[in-house]
C-alpha cells in the first residue's frame, strides 16, 4: 500500500481548525481525529465538509424538530385547555387537574429505558414516526373525553406513546454527529419545546374562538386539531427519515465513510464490550446518576412553568385570551437563547458553565415571583424562569452523551438520565396547587430548591471530571516515559486509558 502524506486534524477538524504536519497543496479534513501513516481515510475538502454537515442537518433536523414540537405541544396544551373550559366541563375540582398531569409521566419515565433498547432492534425511520402517529391518534381522542377518569386514562396512553421520542432522538443524533457538534443539534431539536410553548399560546388563542363549533368546547378543538396535525407529521416522517450513516442513501460512499470515521474516534475500545456489559456499565456508572440529579433539577422548573405559565400570568390580573398571548414572548426568547448557548458551548467545548449560568438566571426569576413584587415585575420574572430553564435543556443531556462511550452504554445511560429527569414532570405538575393561588409560594419555593440542588451538582461533577482527567494525563505521561503505546496497556479499572479512546478526556 502506498503511504499518503500525513495530515493530522485536531478534534476541531469539522470547525475548520487544522494542525498540519506536512504542508499540503490544499486544506483537507479527514474522517478521523488523527490519521495514521498507513491508514487510508476518506479525505474531503474543507468547503465540501461544511456543505456535507449542512446537508445532513437539512435532512435530519427539520422533521425531528417538527416531531418534538408536536410532542411537547401535545403534552403541554392541557395548560391552555385549562383556561378554555376543561376545568368546568370535566369538573376538575381540587387536585384532579394536577393528578391528570402527573399520570402522563409515570409510563413516560418508566418506558424510556426500554424504548432505547427497542430502537436498537427497530429501525429509527420506522420506530420514531410510528410512535408519533400513535400519540397523534391518542391526542385526537382526548378531545372527546367526557369524564375525569377518561382524561386520566388518555393521559396515561399519551405517556406510553411519547416515551420513546426524546431519548430515541438523543441517542440517534450521537450516531451521526461528533461530540462537539452534538449539543447544537440537540438544541435545534430541543428548541421545539420552546416553540411549542409559543405556538400553544397562539393556537389556543385562535382555537378558543371555535368554542361551540360541532357542539364541542374550545378545549376539545385544541386537542383534536393538534392531534390531527401530529398524525400528519408522523406520516410524513415515515417517508423522509433515514436510519444511520452506513445506510444513508442520500450520501455518497465517500461521505458515508467520512461521517462514520468522525464518529468512530469517539467510540474506541468500549465498542468491543458486549451489549450486556455495556448496559450494566451504564447502571453502575457514577456520572449517569450525578447528571441525572442535574437533569431533574432542570426538568422540575421546565415542566412547572410549562404547565402553569398561562395560569400564573392570568393570576396577575389579565384576561384569558391576553394571558394566552402573553405566554408567547418568553418562549420565543428562550428558543433563541438555547441555540446561542449551544453554539458557543460546542465552540468552546464546555458544558458546565452554560448550565450554571442558565440555572442562576432561572433562580433569579423564581425569586422575583415568590416575592411581593408588582405584577409587571413578576411577568418579567417569568421571562427569566422560562429563558433560564429552557436554555439549558440540551446541556445536561449533551454533557452525558459526550462522556459515555459504547453505543449501548450511551443509549441506556442517556435513557436513564432522561427517565430520572422526567420524574421532574411528576413533581412539576403537582406543585402549583389551586389553593396556593395567586402567589403559589409552595410551587415557587420548590422550584428554587431544585435549582439550588443543580447549582451544587454542577461544580461537584466538574471537580470529579477534572480529577479523572488529571489521572488520565498522568497515565498517558507514564506510558510515554516507559515507551508504551496506550493500546498495549493491560486492561485496568474504569478510569484506565485502555477503556477510553486514545486522547479521550471528559468534557467539563
Amino acid at each position: 500500500m502506498d503511504t499518503l502524506p500525513t495530515l493530522k486534524a485536531t478534534s476541531n477538524t469539522y470547525q475548520g481548525q487544522f494542525d498540519i504536519g506536512a504542508p499540503p497543496q490544499r486544506k483537507e479534513i479527514y474522517g478521523s481525529q488523527e490519521r495514521m501513516e498507513y491508514t487510508v481515510a476518506p479525505a474531503i475538502e474543507e468547503a465540501q465538509g461544511t456543505k456535507l454537515w449542512r446537508r445532513i442537518d437539512l435532512r435530519l433536523m427539520p422533521i425531528m424538530t417538527l416531531m418534538y414540537l408536536f410532542s411537547f405541544m401535545d403534552r403541554g396544551n392541557i395548560g391552555n385547555a385549562k383556561l378554555d373550559g376543561l376545568m368546568t366541563q370535566l369538573n376538575l375540582t381540587g387536585n384532579k387537574y394536577n393528578i391528570a398531569l402527573m399520570m402522563f409521566f409515570i409510563p413516560y419515565g418508566l418506558l424510556e429505558f426500554p424504548s432505547n433498547l427497542a430502537i436498537q432492534v427497530i429501525r429509527p425511520s420506522r420506530w420514531l414516526p410510528g410512535i408519533t402517529v400513535l400519540w397523534g391518534i391518542i391526542m385526537t381522542l382526548m378531545g372527546f373525553v367526557k369524564t375525569y377518569p377518561q382524561l386520566v386514562a388518555v393521559r396515561v396512553c399519551l405517556g406510553v406513546a411519547e416515551a420513546g421520542l426524546y431519548p430515541g432522538v438523543a441517542y440517534y443524533l450521537t450516531m451521526w454527529y461528533p461530540k462537539y457538534m452534538y449539543q447544537y443539534r440537540m438544541a435545534l431539536f430541543s428548541a421545539a419545546a420552546g416553540l411549542a410553548g409559543a405556538f400553544s399560546g397562539l393556537l389556543a388563542y385562535a382555537i378558543g374562538h371555535m368554542n361551540g363549533v360541532g357542539g364541542l368546547e374550545g378545549w376539545s378543538w385544541i386537542f383534536i386539531l393538534e392531534g390531527a396535525a401530529t398524525i400528519l407529521v408522523g406520516s410524513v416522517a415515515a417517508f423522509v427519515m433515514v436510519d444511520y450513516p452506513s445506510t444513508a442513501k442520500f450520501l455518497t460512499a465517500e461521505e458515508r465513510s467520512f461521517v462514520i470515521e468522525e464518529r468512530r474516534r469517539d467510540e474506541a475500545q468500549d465498542e468491543e464490550r458486549t451489549m450486556s456489559q455495556q448496559v450494566w456499565a451504564a447502571f453502575t456508572d457514577w456520572q449517569v446518576w450525578a447528571l441525572s440529579v442535574l437533569q431533574i433539577s432542570i426538568t422540575v422548573p421546565v415542566y412547572g412553568i410549562t404547565y402553569f405559565l398561562p395560569t400564573i400570568i392570568k393570576d396577575f390580573g389579565y384576561s384569558t385570551s391576553l394571558s394566552q398571548l402573553l405566554t408567547v414572548p418568553p418562549y420565543l426568547i428562550a428558543t433563541v437563547t438555547m441555540l446561542v448557548c449551544a453554539h458557543f458551548s460546542d465552540k468552546v467545548k464546555l458544558r458546565s458553565p452554560f448550565i450554571f449560568v442558565g440555572q442562576t438566571i432561572a433562580l433569579l426569576g423564581y425569586i422575583i415571583n415568590i416575592s411581593g413584587a408588582p405584577s409587571g415585575a413578576k411577568y418579567f420574572g417569568t421571562y427569566l424562569c422560562v429563558i433560564g430553564s429552557y436554555a439549558i435543556v440540551p446541556g445536561s443531556v449533551s454533557w452525558l452523551a459526550n462522556n459515555l462511550q459504547g453505543k449501548y452504554k450511551r443509549a441506556v445511560g442517556m435513557a436513564l438520565q432522561i427517565s430520572v429527569g422526567n420524574l421532574g414532570g411528576m413533581i412539576g405538575s403537582n406543585i402549583f396547587r389551586t389553593q396556593d393561588e395567586p402567589r403559589y409560594l409552595l410551587g415557587h419555593g420548590l422550584e428554587i430548591m431544585f435549582i439550588s440542588i443543580g447549582l451544587m451538582a454542577v461544580p461537584i461533577t466538574v471537580l470529579a471530571y477534572k480529577r479523572l482527567n488529571t489521572r488520565m494525563d498522568r497515565e498517558e505521561q507514564a506510558e510515554k516515559e516507559q515507551g508504551q503505546d496506550a493500546e498495549s496497556k493491560e486492561e485496568g479499572g474504569a478510569s484506565s486509558m485502555s477503556s477510553r479512546a486514545p486522547g479521550f478526556r471528559y468534557t467539563i
